[in-house]
C-alpha cells in the first residue's frame, strides 16, 4: 500500500510539473509578451499589442539559459537555425531548484528590439505559484537580474566595452497572493555630496513584481494586465471562458498552439483540484480515525463507503508508522 501511496504522489507531482510547462508555454506566446511588454517596459508604454509582437526577436524555448555564473554564457547553449551564437538566449524549464539540487534556470528569456530599430532589451520572466516563504523574492529577483547583466559579457560586450551593456528587465508574476498588486524596482542616483553628473545607464537593472489575486479582477485599464494573466492561469476558469476572454477583451488570436495550451492546462488543473480534495477528505479521515472513530462513524460522517474509508486508512497508516 506504501508504494500505491508513493506512486499516486509521483502521478500528482507530474501533474504540477506538467501544468507548469504548459502554463510557461502560454506565457511565452509572443502575443501574450507583448501585452506584458506594453504594461511594463517603458519602450512600448500606450502602444497597441500587436504592433509590439514585431519587436519581439525570435521565439522563446525551452530548457536552454541557465542562471548559475559560467554557464548562462556557455557555448553549448543551443541556438535557432541561422541565428550566430549569442546573437540572442532564449529559455524556458518546467522547474526551479536550489544549486545544490540542480541546475537553475531562467523561465522565459528574451531578447526585444528597441523602436529605433538598432538597441535592444533583455527581458525576463518568472511565474511563481504563489510567493516562496523559504526566501524573499527580492532578493531572488536581485539575483536573475544581475545574471542577466553579468552574463552578457563576451556575448553581448566584449573586454571592457561596458557601454554596450544591455538594458535588462526581470519580471516576476506571482499567483495566489493578498491583493493585484505592481511594483517597479530600479536604479536611482541620489546625490549625498556636490552635483556632479555621472555617467552611466541607471536603467540598466529592472525589476517587475506582479501580483495575482485569487479572484479575477474586474475589466478595467487599472487591471487590464493583471485580467489577463489570471484568466491564464487560472485554475477555475473553462476552456471556452479563458479563449473567450483572450479574444473578445485582447484582441488575441487563438491558434492551435494557444488553444493546446489551454486545453491541457484545464485538464491537468481538474486533475489537480481533484487530488487536492481527496487530500483534504483522507486528512480528515485520518484525524478521526486516531481519535477513535469507527470506520462505520466516519463514514456517515464523510459521507463514503466504509469500504473506501478502510482503504484510505489502510493506504495510510505506512506512511504514518
Amino acid at each position: 500500500m506504501a508504494v500505491d501511496t508513493e506512486k499516486k504522489a509521483v502521478n500528482a507531482a507530474d501533474k504540477d510539473a506538467q501544468y507548469d510547462e504548459r502554463a510557461k508555454h502560454l506565457l511565452g506566446n509572443k502575443s501574450i509578451l507583448a501585452h506584458i511588454l506594453v504594461k511594463t517596459v517603458d519602450e512600448f508604454q500606450g502602444m497597441n499589442p500587436k504592433d509590439v509582437v514585431s519587436y519581439i526577436e525570435g521565439e522563446p524555448f525551452i530548457g536552454v539559459v541557465p542562471v548559475e555564473p559560467g554557464l548562462t554564457n556557455d557555448d553549448k547553449i543551443p541556438f535557432d537555425d541561422g541565428l550566430k551564437k549569442g546573437q540572442r538566449i532564449v529559455g524556458l524549464n518546467t522547474e526551479n531548484a536550489e544549486i545544490n539540487e540542480g541546475l537553475i534556470r531562467f523561465d522565459i528569456i528574451f531578447y526585444v528590439r528597441m523602436k529605433d530599430g538598432i538597441s535592444q532589451v533583455i527581458v525576463n520572466i518568472e511565474a511563481q505559484k504563489d510567493e516562496p516563504t523559504n526566501y524573499h523574492i527580492l532578493n531572488r529577483a536581485v539575483f536573475y537580474v544581475s545574471r542577466l547583466v553579468s552574463s552578457q559579457k563576451e556575448r553581448d560586450f566584449v573586454k571592457t566595452n561596458y557601454n554596450d551593456i544591455k538594458r535588462v528587465f526581470s519580471i516576476w508574476v506571482c499567483m495566489n497572493m493578498k491583493e493585484n498588486s505592481m511594483d517597479y524596482i530600479h536604479l536611482t542616483d541620489e546625490k549625498l555630496l556636490g552635483s556632479y553628473q555621472w555617467k552611466g545607464g541607471l536603467d540598466l537593472l529592472n525589476i517587475v513584481l506582479i501580483g495575482i489575486a485569487n479572484e479575477l479582477p474586474e475589466h478595467d485599464d487599472k487591471y487590464e494586465l493583471h485580467r489577463l494573466l489570471s484568466t491564464l492561469l487560472s485554475m477555475e476558469l473553462s476552456v471556452d471562458e479563458k479563449l473567450g476572454i483572450m479574444e473578445s477583451e485582447y484582441s488575441i488570436a487563438v491558434d492551435d498552439r494557444i488553444r493546446e495550451d489551454v486545453s491541457a492546462m484545464c485538464n491537468l488543473s481538474q486533475g489537480i483540484r481533484e487530488k487536492a480534495t481527496d487530500n483534504a477528505l483522507a486528512g480528515v479521515i485520518m484525524n478521526m480515525h486516531k481519535k477513535g472513530y469507527t470506520s462505520e462513524q466516519i463514514a456517515e460522517i464523510v459521507e463514503k463507503s466504509v469500504r473506501e474509508v478502510e482503504a484510505i486508512i489502510e493506504r495510510a497508516e505506512p506512511v504514518l508508522a
